[in-house]
């Protein structure tokens, strides 16, 4: 428990004390966001405030990790590398979006093509990593079977079909934590609240670790349990940190530095958990986000008539007219549920097996 507490406690004042910095520095550099023309009059005002925030993100998730290993005193493990690996490339693949956004002073940064290319390179890997670096007990960071609550030994993808899996996944959730981040907070809050849920899962596969000893019924075959905690109570709360000063009215935007990043961080620590499916259910908001993106663009090509207002979904009750800050608090409520839904399931699961 303690690893995990000092993780949280550096990188939330991290995160806290470096916003503000990036804010400065990024105001007098100009580095302000562009807005889609299709809501111009609901976000007009927010023209021009500092984007690129996820970099405060991702430093302050190394600070909580690194800073955690140097006062326990012990060597960072495989897979809390490969996940802040993952995360990070994807930061890299989204502060480059951003950067041609300010510079060339519009809404669209990179082509379709070069982000698919980021996405791919980094999700590929990670994937021929993370089933690479078996522990003692032949455990490697991520599995080649599909995972739900845990395994699924019945469904294998073989190595080049994790590979394959693993793209479709890491670029899959890192769109939809993008297509989610469009209000002040929105990504960030709900993002807090998914990895919140992962440091409780981690923690309770930490606690009835297959290779402790007396391994008991309903126990998880998962490599570097305590690290993936760490590594998501980091992220948790720089999230949280972050989010003082990106909660309406925001100061800052995490732009698609931190969005991309969340969702590859996301993506990452369900291969590493074994849950990959639970993961739909627990990031319920960002699936929905998402559905709504396709649906509409299915819809509307196939009917030339629109299914919401607005897509993504956030956007179709706004132009409703609900207010922002109500839409904001009803989807962190809807992540909420979803979280405790999800833990639900998951607890439920080692009960059964359990007794």
């Amino acid at each position: 428990m303690k690893p995990i507490l000092i993780s949280a406690a550096v990188a939330l004042v991290v995160s806290i004390l470096f916003t503000p910095y990036l804010i400065r520095v990024f105001s007098r550099q100009g580095f302000g966001q562009e807005i889609r023309e299709e809501v111009q009059g609901q976000h007009s005002a927010k023209r021009g405030t500092p984007t690129m925030g996820g970099m405060a993100i991702l430093v302050a998730m190394w600070c909580g990790y690194l800073v955690t290993h140097l006062v326990m005193g012990d060597q960072p493990t495989a897979t809390g590398l490969l996940v802040l690996g993952l995360t990070t490339a994807l930061g890299i693949v989204g502060f480059l979006d951003d950067f041609i956004k300010i510079r060339k002073q519009r809404n669209l940064g990179l082509n379709k093509t070069a982000k698919l290319v980021g996405q791919l390179v980094a999700s590929v890997l990670f994937a021929i990593l993370a089933i690479q670096f078996p522990n003692r007990n032949g455990v490697t960071p991520a599995s080649v079977d599909l995972s739900f609550l845990r395994d699924i030994t019945v469904i294998s993808f073989g190595a080049v079909g994790f590979v394959i899996f693993a793209y479709i996944a890491i670029s899959g959730w890192s769109n939809a934590v993008n297509f989610t981040d469009g209000m002040d907070g929105l990504a960030g809050g709900t993002a807090a609240m998914v990895l919140a849920t992962y440091v409780l899962i981690s923690f309770w596969q930490l606690r009835n670790d297959c290779f402790g000893a007396g391994p008991a019924p309903g126990c998880y075959t998962v490599r570097d349990p305590l690290d993936i905690a760490v590594v998501a109570a980091a992220a948790m709360a720089a999230c949280v940190g972050f989010l003082w000063w990106n909660a309406a009215p925001a100061k800052i935007f995490m732009g698609d530095t931190g969005s991309l990043a969340l969702g590859g961080l996301l993506a990452g620590l369900s291969m590493a958990t074994r849950t990959e499916l639970l993961m739909i259910i627990i990031g319920g908001v960002f699936v929905v986000e998402a559905l709504s993106v396709v649906l509409q663009i299915v819809v509307f090509r196939t009917t030339r008539r629109r299914l919401f207002r607005m897509a993504p979904f956030h956007h179709h009750f706004e132009l409703a007219g609900w207010a922002e800050t109500t839409v904001i608090i009803r989807f962190w409520v809807l992540a909420g549920i979803s979280c405790m839904f999800g833990v639900g399931l998951f607890y439920a699961d080692w009960l059964a097996l359990a007794r």
